[in-house]
């Protein structure tokens, strides 16, 4: 919060403030003040506008193979890959900054001539999130595709013909798991690596990541569970959908997860974006984007579902 003082019956911003201290006024930048009964710290200048991010693209679209996961990238807590936090961003007021909310990838069946899609990218500011990888699938004319690379690798199909999985971006998510001709690779996941089979049963989609940005721990960015002709994968915690023997779960939605495996391939679950900013300040959200906001603690966490537009805080 800003202080403000009354001056000639109308309140005004304070610029600065002094303290008397051992006989001599001194200026000080913060200090806090009882309001309602709570003690709260205050600021002689607005708080600085530092924001912390989680921001997660959307899954790959299944095919025999499963979806990899969407690139989650945070500065609250571990991002995708195994990496550390991020730097929280050092934002300004009344400055518009691009906010973007990935889209799960297609699924493909098998035997189509159409692949399987990466999910689209996440992003917030100058941080973007990579789409996860399409899966392997089984393609026209007994032709075999690989998983494709992304935030996490799509689950790859077919080793013996070198399609293997895809792999994951850096600091974002893991690499895929590969199988043969008659079952589907594990999609990578934020947090783990997808399973690579030799054998008719699926690989089991990679672990996602939890984050507590929002104040309560959720984990999200889990890969697909690849197709299995005796038994099928399951998806990684975090959204990942599990396979099937005829046609994939779907990665759920705001988690970025894979999509399952199967003689039909799913779509990718949808990406996220949630931000953490001083609750002094105000957001204004354009009108492409859906939206909810929680205050507590002295912030306001901001959690985007869908859309694309700008934002701006003053």
């Amino acid at each position: 919060m800003s202080a403000h003082t009354k001056i000639g019956g109308a309140w005004k911003d304070v610029a600065t403030i002094h303290c008397r201290v051992g006989g001599t006024w001194q200026e000080i930048t913060e200090g806090h003040t009882k309001i309602g009964g709570t003690w709260k710290q205050f600021y002689a200048n607005l708080v600085p506008l530092t924001v912390d991010f989680l921001v997660i693209a959307g899954g790959g679209g299944g095919g025999i193979g499963a979806g990899g996961a969407g690139g989650y990238r945070t500065s609250a807590g571990t991002s995708g890959g195994g990496a550390s936090a991020e730097s929280a961003l050092s934002l300004a007021a009344s400055t518009n900054y691009t906010l973007t909310i990935g889209a799960g990838g297609a699924g493909s069946a098998n035997g189509s001539s159409a692949k399987s899609s990466n999910g689209a990218n996440s992003v917030f500011s100058t941080v973007t999130s990579d789409g996860g990888g399409g899966a392997g699938t089984g393609g026209a004319a007994g032709s075999f595709n690989a998983g494709a690379d992304g935030g996490s690798g799509g689950g790859g199909h077919n080793s013996g013909g070198g399609h293997s999985g895809g792999n994951g971006t850096a600091n974002q998510g893991f690499d895929a798991g590969t199988a043969p001709a008659n079952a589907g690779g594990g999609g990578g996941g934020g947090g783990a690596i997808g399973q690579t089979v030799s054998s008719t049963t699926g690989g089991n989609g990679g672990a996602g990541v939890s984050s507590s940005i929002t104040g309560t721990a959720v984990t999200r960015a889990g890969g697909g569970g690849g197709y299995g002709a005796a038994t099928s994968g399951a998806g990684g915690t975090g959204g990942g959908g599990a396979g099937a023997g005829g046609t994939g779960t779907a990665g759920t939605v705001n988690t970025g997860g894979g999509g399952g495996g199967g003689l039909t391939g799913t779509t990718g679950g949808s990406g996220v974006v949630i931000i953490k900013y001083p609750d002094g300040y105000t957001l204004t959200i354009g009108g492409g984007l859906t939206s909810s906001t929680a205050t507590a603690g002295g912030y306001k966490v901001t959690t985007f579902t869908a859309g694309t537009d700008n934002i701006s805080f003053a």
